[in-house]
């Protein structure tokens, strides 16, 4: 594990100084035009986002995005290989849609596990490949996809730069971080009053 948290170091340093603009969609939810804006700095490895995805998030959905007073992004913060490997797979089809992203954290502990990258990476693929409701045959070439490669590393360190991101899950509403994400009684009470 030390090693791919050294690889992951390198390779974010490496890049910071060379990442493009990339074509990759965003992966949003919500009325474009909303007055708030939500953005969600995550990691598919992280349990806390997980525990996001599966409690905060839906009574977010019913009471803000489904009602058009939201949008919220997406926006990827890989803590390690395995989070970056499974951004890749949740930005793959370029649609900008949000269902490989959910289906991963709510089955997130059927693939995070294993000793090594390569562990990780054969259980991700089974529930991917196997588990679907669409099909997606081209995994291997969705995780040497180098643009959405760049796109995941440039979403980390923009958040690094501009909003100082060191942890995850982070919300920002209206450019400005929100604290303790998994209080949804102060969240509503926050998008309330900017409504």
């Amino acid at each position: 594990m030390k090693k791919i948290i050294f690889l992951f170091t390198f390779i974010f340093f490496y890049f910071e100084s060379v990442l493009a603009e990339t074509k990759v969609k965003a992966l949003l939810e919500g009325n474009i035009d909303a007055k708030i804006s939500i953005i969600v700095y995550e990691s598919l490895t992280c349990g806390h986002c997980a525990d996001f995805h599966k409690e905060v998030y839906p009574r977010l959905k019913k009471d803000f995005i489904d009602t058009d007073l939201v949008k919220i992004e997406f926006r990827s913060f890989p803590l390690d290989l395995a989070a970056l490997n499974a951004s890749k797979i949740a930005h793959c089809r370029n649609d900008g849609k949000t269902d490989i992203l959910h289906f991963l954290y709510e089955n997130q502990k059927k693939w995070v596990q294993g000793e090594t990258i390569e562990d990780i990476n054969k259980h991700l693929k089974k529930l991917i490949v196997t588990n679907l409701p669409f099909d997606f045959t081209d995994f291997e070439s969705c995780l040497a996809n180098k643009e959405i490669e760049d796109h995941v590393l440039n979403d980390r360190i923009k958040a690094v730069k501009k909003f100082k991101i060191d942890s995850t899950p982070t919300l920002i509403i209206n450019d400005k971080k929100f604290d303790n994400p998994h209080n949804y009684k102060k969240l509503k009470k926050t998008i309330e009053k900017l409504i």
